[in-house]
């Protein structure tokens, strides 16, 4: 891709980004996000088409981070139920991580320096270059982790796009059904069992981090060996 092709992607990309961010500011959005109630309110005064602006701002909260995907979400469980809920949020986030991670790789550090903070930039960018696939899978099952801003980072590494959208469909869908459960009031839990889950949840990821690296190298060796026995 020459200099002039990237910068006509470049300025659109802005360009939609602009105008979704005047979209939701002039809609009140960045108000209504303050509070599940009030988000709720937003999204059902634009009926019949609160499904369609309920997916829309989904899509741009993988780029405006840090809009919360799990906080609408929920306020999403509770207009629509627990599965409309997730489908849609799972739809628009799966498109919104694959769109920023493509933009990243084929613009590179001129369109992730525009939104991505050079703290955060600097936080990540390393491990992701070591143990992209690793921290990617963990760091999208827990819910304390930049995780639309790790898609855009990760689109610098060398990290395959194919393996990149296998790692958002297996690792992404959880946290989001859980949001959407909570707030279609199919999944309550009290704040007893919440902290053991976190707690599980930390430990897991410094395991993960720790380990990941051989436990994938030693899962990938097992399937090769597979591999070539059926082809002996």
């Amino acid at each position: 891709m020459n200099r002039r092709q990237k910068l006509i992607i470049l300025t659109a990309a802005l360009l939609l980004l602009a105008g979704g961010g005047w979209f939701l500011y002039s809609s009140g959005f960045f108000r209504a996000v303050r509070s599940l109630d009030a988000l709720r309110a937003y999204i059902t005064n634009f009926t019949p088409y609160s499904h369609l602006l309920f997916f829309l701002v989904q899509f741009l909260s993988v780029v405006f981070a840090p809009i919360p995907s799990n906080v609408i979400a929920a306020a999403g469980g509770v207009l629509f139920g627990t599965w409309p809920a997730f489908l849609l949020t799972f739809g628009a986030v799966v498109t919104g991580s694959l769109l920023t991670f493509s933009l990243a790789r084929a613009l590179g550090r001129d369109f992730a320096s525009r939104i991505v903070s050079q703290k955060l930039s600097e936080k990540y960018q390393d491990i992701l270059r070591a143990k992209a696939p690793v921290f990617l899978t963990l760091a999208f099952l827990f819910p304390f982790f930049p995780d639309d801003m790790l898609c855009i980072l990760a689109g610098l590494t060398a990290l395959s796009f194919r393996r990149f959208a296998a790692i958002v469909l297996l690792a992404r869908p959880w946290g989001l059904l859980f949001a959407s459960a909570l707030g279609g009031s199919t999944l309550g839990l009290s704040p007893w069992v919440m902290v053991p889950i976190g707690l599980a949840g930390a430990a897991v990821f410094l395991l993960g981090m720790k380990y990941g690296g051989k436990v994938e190298e030693f899962i990938l060796s097992r399937l090769k060996e597979r591999k070539t026995g059926k082809n002996e």
